[in-house]
């Protein structure tokens, strides 16, 4: 475990109280992210395998911004293959920033180098200088108001 402990907990107890669960599980070793899984509703990690806690926030930002009745199909096999769509990798990419700010936590704990195909600076310059890019759809999905963001108005789609 190379991680912070308290930081996984604060993480976890956020998204607990949005509703989205986070159950402790060993976990195969061919996960998408290391030591992180999603089933429905709820997100399962494995702490042996767990290498980044901010995977957490990008990870309930899928579940957050699905629509709810997609929702309890994803991690099986009824979601498809094009889920997430590119508006919703963009929507979760935003909302896991939101979190992160509303947490008050280092952008680099969520953009971490090893993430969002080696854009993690990028994404951090441009939310930095308020280049929220994804904010139409958050506001769409009615999570959020252009004029107020990154505070949310709510946390799940």
């Amino acid at each position: 475990m190379d991680y912070d402990e308290r930081l996984l907990n604060i993480i976890s107890e956020f998204l607990r109280s949005i509703k989205i669960d986070v159950i402790d599980m060993e976990l195969p070793n061919d996960t998408f992210l290391p030591g992180i899984q999603i089933k429905g509703e709820t997100i399962l990690i494995d702490r042996a395998r767990l290498k980044y806690p901010g995977d957490l926030l990008h990870e309930a930002g899928h579940i957050a911004v699905s629509d709810i009745g997609l929702r309890k199909k994803i991690g099986t096999t009824e979601i498809g293959d094009n889920w997430p769509s590119d508006g919703e990798e963009i929507a979760a990419i935003l909302w896991s920033y939101a979190a992160a700010i509303h947490l008050n936590l280092d952008l680099d704990i969520v953009f971490h180098p090893d993430g969002y195909k080696n854009e993690s600076s990028w994404l951090i310059v441009q939310f930095t200088n308020k280049n929220y890019i994804g904010l139409p759809l958050l506001e769409w999905m009615a999570l959020c108001k252009k004029d107020e963001f990154p505070k949310m108005r709510k946390w799940m789609r």
